[in-house]
């Protein structure tokens, strides 16, 4: 008996995963968590188990294809005993072409269903008229002042999501300003860690109310000039102390603000495949030589693709060392929900003045970026002050 496995949802809540190589081909035996395939989505590869123990009779994509989240993947030819196990495992039949996972997926699609369709009176409707969106999602709608019953639904289960609304909120722009590009295929697609960049930096051009100041920290008198980057950290800590409101998480939808006792920052790594942003955990709690370990670790494996989508969620606020390669100011990008993030720019040799006469020191160029939404400018200064008085101690 044939069953059809379709691509679970990943744990990400993504729409969709490309398919990187698969390790089974039409017509192979395989076993219960035998890797099947590998995709990529937008944060992390990831290896993709065997939910039965059958035969394979047809792969639905090969290698490059996208696959949305919940259509079909792999057929299989399972014993009848077997077929009929996993068919009475599933909750329900309108279940059936949803992703799944080996053991039960609870779903609460009736939490997100908006009965009341935009611009009309409210009244009972029928199943076809409703929209299904999250709360944030019809809030960005209302902002944007887009009719989400004109949105084109890519979300799991029919659901429409941040960029169906931000792709309808630009069409008409687009449209006005923006020529069509001619000639380009699929393979000019973005995919993966560039194709997230492109999503974040359009949520933080529509949702964030971005202001940057700049500044530079003297640091002539370090005894040690090995370790900028975990300078850098210890100097965020500092930052936060001084004024914690920068270590925080905004939701405009119900204007909250929440004040994170832990810092969780995040570290932009450039890699060959775009930017990946994976996150040292509680920096507060670890040594230097200990930062400067998990530090070296996250960028192998980030360069390598072989970070977890866990290791790049839930941080509170970002570190972009840009300096590294070269720049002395920028405007780095907030991306929600978090409210700043710190930019460091490339060690500079300038003349400032001595006690009696002009010096050449070395300076370390920083752009901060915030959410002016809910941090006020007094309070950026303190962070930035604070950031500033720590890079120029002497060790």
């Amino acid at each position: 008996m044939s069953v059809t496995f379709n691509l679970p949802d990943l744990g990400e809540g993504l729409p969709e995963a490309d398919i990187v190589s698969w390790h089974v081909q039409e017509g192979q035996r395989v076993e219960v968590d035998q890797p099947l395939v590998s995709v990529e989505t937008a944060k992390a590869v990831v290896d993709v188990p065997s939910p039965y123990s059958g035969n394979v009779v047809r792969l639905h994509a090969k290698a490059g294809d996208t696959v949305q989240t919940g259509k079909p993947l792999v057929d299989f030819d399972l014993p009848s005993q077997a077929a009929a196990t996993a068919s009475s495992a599933a909750p329900a039949p309108a279940a059936a072409n949803q992703g799944m996972v080996v053991g039960h997926m609870a779903t609460r699609n009736e939490e997100l269903v908006d009965k009341a369709i935009i611009g009309r009176s409210r009244r009972a409707v029928r199943d076809r008229d409703r929209v299904r969106a999250a709360p944030a999602v019809r809030m960005l709608a209302k902002r944007l002042n887009v009719d989400l019953s004109a949105c084109q639904a890519t979300g799991r289960h029919g659901l429409i999501s941040v960029d169906d609304v931000l792709a309808r909120a630009n069409l008409s722009k687009s449209q006005q300003r923006t020529p069509a590009v001619t000639g380009l295929t699929d393979a000019d697609k973005l995919r993966g860690p560039r194709k997230a960049m492109a999503q974040s930096m359009s949520l933080s051009r529509d949702e964030i109310a971005l202001c940057t100041i700049f500044d530079d920290a003297d640091i002539e008198s370090w005894q040690n000039r090995g370790d900028i980057t975990i300078r850098l950290i210890r100097a965020i800590t500092a930052g936060v102390k001084a004024e914690p409101a920068l270590n925080a998480l905004f939701d405009p939808a119900s204007t909250s603000r929440k004040l994170m006792d832990q810092i969780h920052l995040a570290m932009a790594v450039d890699t060959a495949d775009g930017l990946i942003v994976p996150v040292l955990r509680d920096v507060t709690a670890q040594s230097a030589a200990q930062l400067r370990t998990q530090l070296n670790d996250i960028k192998q494996r980030a360069r390598a693709r072989t970070i977890t989508a866990e290791e790049m969620r839930d941080y509170t606020i970002t570190l972009s060392n840009f300096g590294t390669v070269a720049g002395r100011y920028g405007t780095p990008l907030v991306v929600p929900p978090t409210v700043a993030i710190l930019g460091a720019g490339k060690l500079q040799r300038d003349v400032v003045a001595g006690a009696t006469a002009p010096e050449i020191h070395v300076r370390l160029p920083l752009s901060l970026s915030f959410d002016h939404r809910c941090v006020t400018g007094a309070e950026a200064l303190r962070f930035l002050a604070a950031v500033i008085a720590d890079l120029q101690l002497s060790s």
